[in-house]
């Protein structure tokens, strides 16, 4: 298998995603004529990876002045599990670009070379809430190995990006029902892009940003593998921007989001979180090389890492 030809698939992928940022069931970028490289899979999406579900949590409420405890709210929950909700650990590795985040359950995964739970994300102030919600769902659904009885820990991979200009992230309206309704609904085929689950609250280059996914699969003669991502994009400047090579945010300076926190706050904070699936039979070790190119399509689209902007990938792999 020519390793090489994943990672640039992986870069390819990375890159269209600022453009598919649309729910499901309306246009997505390339209907629109914008000329991206690659094959993509039937939903060009993270769940082309067989045994791939996504599910989301969305919480949406209220207008106006931001008052801390009432709103207004966008935000949610996104939970991705690898091979849908059976405790089956697939390879993983992990690498993080700029470490201004959080991602719990990474020390494990480098340390074993596993990912042994579903991957969620959420706002940064939720991560605690979402983690042990997570961890009860996994005990009420029996996904613990069976190898270690009432012995067993579970440190579920549980990541974020920030939400604050959006939504009353000091509110703390993340609650265990999301969690649960994320995982439970978790499914494959289509799945939503844009402002849903973890991405409601989501800024991207001064635009909406939100969820993103896509995915690229190899000529035969490469194996003929899959590369699916999923991303919740929070970051970058207007000027930045950049589609199918062009600076296309150069040129579009009379769209700006609405802001219900105070933007005046937000220098060059931002952070994006790429989730990368693979049917293709890896080592961890080649799992990470394959996570550290995210940047390079994050580079792509005009992502340059500032300083508070937290860039963290986590890659696996579902092959048997």
């Amino acid at each position: 298998m020519n390793s090489m030809k994943i990672l640039n698939i992986l870069i390819l992928s990375i890159s269209t995603m600022i453009s598919s940022n649309s729910l499901a069931n309306e246009v997505r970028a390339r209907d629109f004529g914008i000329p991206f490289s690659g094959a993509t899979g039937k939903y060009n999406a993270i769940t082309d990876v067989n045994g791939v579900k996504v599910g989301y949590s969305t919480i949406i409420e209220g207008n106006g002045k931001l008052e801390v405890g009432k709103g207004p709210i966008r935000t949610g929950v996104t939970a991705i599990l690898p091979r849908g909700k059976n405790f089956n650990p697939v390879f993983s590795g992990i690498f993080s670009l700029n470490g201004n985040g959080e991602m719990t359950g990474s020390q494990w995964v480098q340390e074993s070379g596993f990912l042994e739970t579903p991957i969620l994300i959420t706002n940064t102030h939720s991560v605690g809430v979402v983690r042990d919600s997570t961890i009860s769902w996994m005990i009420d659904n029996n996904l613990i190995s069976p190898l270690k009885d009432d012995l067993f820990w579970l440190l579920p991979v549980v990541t974020e990006t920030w939400d604050g200009i959006l939504n009353d992230i000091n509110g703390m309206h993340v609650k265990k029902e999301h969690v649960y309704h994320a995982l439970n609904s978790a499914k494959s085929g289509v799945i939503k892009e844009g402002n849903v689950g973890g991405g409601t609250g989501m800024n991207l280059f001064n635009f909406k940003g939100g969820t993103g996914t896509s995915s690229r699969i190899l000529d035969k003669k490469d194996g003929g593998y899959t590369v699916g991502v999923l991303v919740q994009g929070n970051f970058g400047f207007r000027d930045d921007l950049i589609i199918s090579g062009i600076q296309i945010g150069k040129e579009i300076q009379d769209i700006t989001p609405i802001y219900y926190g105070d933007k005046k706050k937000i220098k060059d904070a931002g952070s994006i979180i790429a989730v990368v699936a693979t049917d293709a039979p890896l080592a961890p070790h080649q799992l990470e090389k394959i996570a550290k190119r995210v940047s390079l399509g994050l580079a792509k689209v005009g992502g340059v890492a500032r300083n508070t902007s937290g860039e963290e990938g986590v890659q696996y792999s579902v092959s048997r």
